[in-house]
């Protein structure tokens, strides 16, 4: 595994806690959580990461705009959601969905071609 670190991007503090917990207990770079789209942007721009693991919807706002600045950085990224494919941005739907709730074996799975 690389250096660069996986972008946690949830809204659910327990959930982050989780994430985090799981990833870095597989010796995974973190990087966040972010809890908000304004946040999570912040943290693309600083960058360099390997991926991401985002919410579909952080507060009531959709994760559609995360998405698309990863997408045209070339970072992978994985939803993870408890909602289905029809409750992530249009465009990005074909993308990797984690569903909720999760093992951690879920979460390294889904970044494991990161």
């Amino acid at each position: 595994m690389t250096a660069h670190p996986i972008l946690v991007v949830e809204d659910e503090f327990l959930i982050a806690l989780d994430i985090v917990a799981a990833l870095e207990q597989a010796g995974v770079a973190v990087a966040g959580p972010a809890s908000t789209v304004s946040e999570a942007l912040a943290t693309i721009e600083r960058g360099p990461l390997r991926g991401a693991l985002l919410d579909a919807h952080l507060a009531g706002e959709p994760a559609g705009r995360i998405a698309d600045a990863l997408a045209a950085r070339r970072i992978p990224f994985a939803f993870v959601s408890g909602y289905g494919r029809e409750s992530l941005p249009p465009e990005h739907r074909q993308a990797r969905l984690v569903r909720k709730p999760f093992t951690d074996q879920d979460l390294l799975a889904a970044i494991a071609g990161f």
